[in-house]
């Protein structure tokens, strides 16, 4: 591993001078670390410095009514183990629940996840779904976007310069449910993945599918036609078809994307029919 300095501060002001000093591309920030340390390990990124994060004070979870706000550095282990966000964001909980293994999620991060932006991400598609909002804070203050602004492409986002992720913001609960496919159950990436949830504020569901390039992506035309609040079997079957024959679905080294298309179907479906329970709760 090649030497750096390891930086700490206390406070947002503290890192964000921190960002500032030296070229963008010789700081790595690290909120869990789970992916960074590996990178550096295997010399696929050579920052002289190491801009860590874990004495801001963003390790948080809050709740306003229906609302949820995540601190950009609280474990994922934390989101998983909270009663609340299972029973009121169902798809989130099992999101988390795909990332790594349990040791993995006590380190994991939302802020390290999307700052990462990878293309296969388990949690991204789920927060296009849930309409979720980044909070970023930066030399010229604070300022929010939505995740689908945030996520630019692969390894690429909308964080300007020495800008750092504060919180993930939710707008309301939502009926919710993420279903995948990969090898293993765990530690594998996905080759395909479906996120679905459906606003109690509009009637509308939104619809988000990930596992390949360039990012995780929503898809309306699909969204569109299913029967909300409560789907048919057939707005089902024309949401799924379209899903399959309009969806960038590419292929990579992990899958083909004959595979893709023909998985999209039955794993959609599947994840629909698992949120419309939610929905009949009183």
């Amino acid at each position: 591993m090649a030497p750096f300095a390891l930086v700490t501060p206390a406070t947002p002001e503290e890192a964000i001078a921190c960002l500032r000093e030296g070229p963008e591309e010789e700081v790595a920030v690290l909120a869990g670390g789970t992916d960074l340390l590996f990178d550096i390990e295997a010399r696929r990124a050579r920052p002289r410095t190491v801009l860590s994060l874990r004495r801001l004070p963003w390790r948080t979870l809050e709740w306003s009514g229906a609302a949820l706000t995540v601190g950009s550095t609280l474990p994922l282990r934390s989101l998983e183990n909270d009663p609340d966000v299972r029973l009121r964001f169902p798809g989130l909980y099992h999101a988390v629940r795909a990332v790594g293994s349990v040791a993995l999620r006590h380190r994991a991060t939302l802020g390290g996840n999307l700052g990462r932006a990878a293309p296969a991400s388990d949690l991204v598609p789920m927060l296009l779904a849930l309409d979720a909002e980044v909070d970023l804070v930066g030399p010229e203050g604070e300022r929010s976007v939505s995740v689908d602004r945030f996520i630019a492409g692969s390894r690429k986002t909308a964080r300007g310069p020495a800008e750092l992720i504060r919180s993930v913001r939710f707008p309301e609960a939502r009926p919710s449910a993420y279903l995948w496919q990969r090898v293993r159950p765990f530690h594998d990436i996905s080759h395909l993945a479906v996120a679905v949830a459906l606003s109690p504020t509009d009637g509308r569901w939104r619809v988000a599918i990930a596992g390949f390039p360039p990012r995780p992506i929503r898809l309306p035309t699909a969204e569109a036609e299913l029967d909300a609040p409560y789907p048919t079997d057939a707005s089902i079957a024309r949401a799924a078809d379209l899903l399959a024959r309009d969806a960038p679905i590419v292929a990579d080294r992990r899958a083909s994307e004959e595979y893709r298309r023909h998985l999209v179907r039955p794993l959609f479906a599947r994840a629909v029919r698992a949120a419309v329970p939610a929905s009949r709760a009183p």
